[in-house]
C-alpha cells in the first residue's frame, strides 16, 4: 500500500552477538556504549556508497539510559564512531520496543522530508544494568491501585496470560520455545545468521581477550524433557520457566534507514520497504498481549489482513505471548511462516535493541521467499503496551 509522503526503506542491519548477563557472560567487562558504537560502525562499513556527511540523524535506544548507556547516548555514539561532528543524535526509550521507536521516529521524519538518510540503533547492558535499576515508581502505582503489581514483574504478567487464555498451556510454550531452539540451530548450521553479526572484542580477567562471534544463549540440543523439569520462579506451579522465556541478555543493534529515492540515488540495499506501524496501550498485567491489538491497528492503517501477512518476526520475550497472537489469528503454533530462523527464546532479548534484531531477520527471510509480499515485526511491552510493523519485501516477484 502506498504511504502518505516519501516511501522509507530498511537500507541494512547488524548486531552484536548477544551475550548473557552477569559476571559470567561474555560482555561482563564491555561497555555499552562501545557495542553499539561497532554496530554504527559496521553498518557504515558495509554500505560504502553511503557519504558519512549524508547521516542525518541517530537515534540510539536503551531502557536503561544511566553509566554507559546514558548521556544522550545516541549523540556520544556519533563521535565515537567517528562519524562527522555535524551529525546529530539522541536517545529514545520505549523499553522493549526501544529500537521499534527510534526506527519508526526516524522514519516519519524521512517520509516528511526532514531527513534522508538515518540511523536507527539499540543497546541494552543488563549485566551492568538491570531492568530497573535506579528506578523509583510513583507510589501512586500502588496506593490508588492504577495498575496491579503483578505489572511490575514481566514473567507474573505471561502468567497471567495463561491465565487468562487457559488453551496456551505449558506443553504447548514448551513446545514452541523446543522449535525455537531448533530452527536457531539451523540457521546458524545454514550460516543465515552469521552475515550479519559483528564480531566484537571482548576480555576478561580470567582469559584475558577474546572475539564474540556468535550469540552466548543458545542451547543446542535442548529436549523437551529437559524444558518440562525446569522450575517455575515466578509461582508455584506456574508455567513461565528459564526455557519459555527470552533470558536476561547484552548486546547492540543498528539499521540503516533512507528515503527509497535517496536509496536508488545513492545506490544502496533495499532490504525492508515500511507500510505501516502501530503501538498501543493494554492492561499491564497482561502485556504480553500488546501485539494483539498493536497489529490489528497496523493492518487497518495499510488496509490490510492478516492472511496478506506471509511472514512473521514476533520476539519471543515469552512463548505465551507468542501464543496468544498466532490464536487470535488462528494460525497454527508451528506455522512455517513464524520465526523462521528462530527468535528470541533461543538467541537473547537484549531490550531495547531486539526490534532491529526482529528486521534483520526478516529482510533474510524476504530474499528466501520473493513470493511474499509482506511481512510483520512486532513484540510486547512493558507496562503495557504493544508495537507492531508492517513491511514490504522489496524482491516481491509477483507470483
Amino acid at each position: 500500500m502506498p504511504q502518505a509522503g516519501r516511501s522509507v526503506v530498511f537500507v541494512d542491519g547488524v548486531r552484536t552477538p548477544f551475550g548473557k548477563a552477569g559476571p559470567k557472560g561474555m560482555y561482563a567487562e564491555t561497555r555499552a556504549d562501545d557495542m553499539v558504537v561497532k554496530t554504527i560502525r559496521e553498518l557504515m562499513r558495509r554500505n560504502p556508497n553511503l557519504p558519512p556527511e549524508r547521516v542525518d540523524e541517530i537515534a540510539v535506544a536503551a531502557t536503561t539510559q544511566i553509566g554507559d548507556q546514558g548521556m544522550t547516548l545516541g549523540r556520544t555514539a556519533v563521535i565515537l564512531a567517528g562519524l562527522p561532528e555535524s551529525v546529530p543524535g539522541y536517545s529514545i526509550d520505549r523499553m522493549c520496543a526501544g529500537a521499534m521507536t527510534a526506527t519508526t521516529t526516524l522514519a516519519g521524519g524521512i517520509g516528511i522530508g526532514a531527513y534522508d538518510v538515518a540511523i536507527a540503533a539499540g543497546v541494552e547492558h543488563m549485566g551492568r544494568h538491570p531492568m530497573g535499576e535506579g528506578v523509583d515508581p510513583n507510589p501512586r502505582f500502588v496506593s490508588e491501585r492504577l495498575v496491579d503489581m503483578d505489572a511490575l514483574s514481566m514473567g507474573n504478567t505471561a502468567e497471567n496470560i495463561h491465565d487468562r487464555f487457559p488453551q496456551l498451556t505449558k506443553e504447548r510454550a514448551d513446545a514452541f520455545a523446543l522449535a525455537s531452539q531448533n530452527k536457531t540451530a539451523k540457521a546458524y548450521a545454514d550460516g543465515k545468521i552469521q552475515r550479519d553479526l559483528v564480531p566484537i572484542a571482548i576480555r576478561t580477567g580470567e582469559l584475558g581477550w577474546g572475539l564474540a562471534t556468535q550469540d552466548e544463549p543458545p542451547r543446542p540440543g535442548t529436549t523437551i524433557e529437559d524444558l518440562a523439569a525446569l522450575k517455575t520462579p515466578f509461582r508455584p506451579h506456574g508455567r513461565v520457566t528459564a526455557g519459555n522465556a527470552a533470558g536476561l541478555n547484552d548486546g547492540a543493534t543498528a539499521g540503516l534507514l533512507a528515503a527509497e529515492e535517496v536509496a536508488d540515488e545513492l545506490g544502496l540495499t533495499k532490504k525492508l520497504r515500511l507500510v505501516s506501524y502501530a503501538f498501543v496501550g493494554v492492561d499491564p498485567a497482561i502485556m504480553g498481549i500488546g501485539p494483539v491489538p498493536a497489529t490489528e491497528k497496523a493492518l487497518a492503517k495499510a488496509g490490510l489482513t492478516i492472511d496478506d501477512i506471509g511472514l512473521f518476526e514476533l520476539n519471543e520475550a515469552f512463548a505465551v505471548q507468542v501464543l496468544a497472537l498466532l490464536d487470535h489469528y488462528g494460525i497454527a503454533d508451528d506455522d512455517p511462516r513464524v520465526n523462521p530462523m528462530g527468535g528470541a527464546i533461543a538467541v537473547g532479548h537484549p531490550l531495547a535493541s531486539s526490534a532491529i534484531r526482529l528486521m534483520t531477520y526478516l529482510a533474510r527471510d524476504f530474499e528466501d521467499h520473493p513470493e511474499v509480499r509482506y511481512g510483520l515485526t512486532s513484540m510486547c511491552v512493558g507496562l503495557g503496551q504493544g508495537a507492531s510493523v508492517i513491511w514490504e519485501n522489496p524482491h516481491y516477484d509477483g507470483k
